[in-house]
């Protein structure tokens, strides 16, 4: 009786936090578990006719996913990808932090920020438009390459390529955002450790390596630790917007197999089946990644 007066005195002193929090709720429960039922789909032969009463086969969508070649070179595909985007998005961002913080002219400093910054806020349906006006054969890169007397490269149509144009275009678009945080771990580090290196007479170079990277490992650790979790998201939207037939064997990935499946092919069980088993090994490298986060940086969620 007691916790639970305790819990309406509180209510009632913060009733505005869960009004602002309710409609989220909603939201979420609606959208991200309600849905949830539906994954009931992945173990029947499902028939948009007969609904949830479709036939039960159990494991039999999961047996014949995993005897598919095609299904195992997209979960190659997809670690590729997205594992090369996590490392390339953790070491530019740190470089370009690095090197803004050398950055003395204060307005020079926001103009680049701000540059960087912005792709950010585009969505891939417009940067595709974009990309595939640079990138492709008849673009401003493969025309200054005519131009220059080298051969042009079809970074859009090229399967050995695509994957790489894919890991580039993504550390650009987002490159950005990590900047502002780890510039932002960087304003964090006390000015005295800085004033006692140069009594001692270390250069830049050294207040850097002994001082600057050692403070910002754990923002790097957590933020590696933190990226672990989304490893199977390799950029629906990115390689939606991008890819092509000709390039399936390296740059298709669960998401967009799911959708042709699940989607245009209308092969709803299977569909549900590989993202039931993508949703799978993602809880369990979240789970993974948050027990990391709290064991190497003291970051706790709950």
């Amino acid at each position: 009786m007691k916790r639970k007066s305790s819990f309406w005195k509180d209510f009632k002193k913060q009733w505005y936090y869960y009004a602002m929090v309710t409609p989220v709720i909603i939201l979420v429960f609606i959208f991200s578990y309600l849905p949830l039922y539906g994954l009931v789909i992945a173990f029947q032969k499902y028939n948009p006719a007969l609904g949830f009463r479709s036939a039960w086969v159990g494991l039999d969508n999961f047996i014949f996913l995993f005897k598919q070649p095609n299904f195992v070179r997209t979960i190659w595909n997809t670690l590729y990808i997205a594992v090369l985007k996590i490392a390339g998005g953790i070491l530019v961002p740190v470089t370009v932090s690095l090197l803004l913080n050398e950055v003395r002219n204060a307005r020079m400093k926001h103009m680049f920020q701000t540059a960087v910054y912005l792709p950010y806020f585009l969505s891939w349906v417009l940067l595709a438009g974009v990309l595939m006006d640079i990138l492709g054969t008849d673009g401003i890169i493969n025309q200054t390459l005519k131009q220059l007397g080298l051969g042009s490269v079809n970074f859009l149509g090229n399967a050995k390529i695509f994957p790489w144009t894919m890991i580039v275009s993504d550390i650009w678009k987002n490159f950005g955002f990590g900047t502002v945080v780890y510039l932002a771990a960087l304003t964090g580090i006390d000015p005295g450790l800085y004033e006692a290196a140069v009594v001692d007479g270390a250069g830049r170079w050294k207040q850097t390596v002994y001082i600057t990277l050692p403070q910002l490992t754990p923002t790097i650790v957590l933020m590696s630790v933190l990226a672990l979790g989304g490893v199977l998201n390799a950029g629906f939207d990115q390689i939606y917007n991008l890819y092509s037939p000709i390039v399936f064997t390296t740059g298709d990935i669960i998401d967009t197999y799911v959708y042709r499946l699940g989607i245009t092919q209308a092969q709803y069980s299977i569909g549900t089946a590989v993202g039931l088993f993508k949703s799978a090994v993602s809880a369990v490298l979240i789970c993974s990644s948050y027990y990391l986060a709290d064991r190497f940086t003291g970051y706790r969620v709950f």
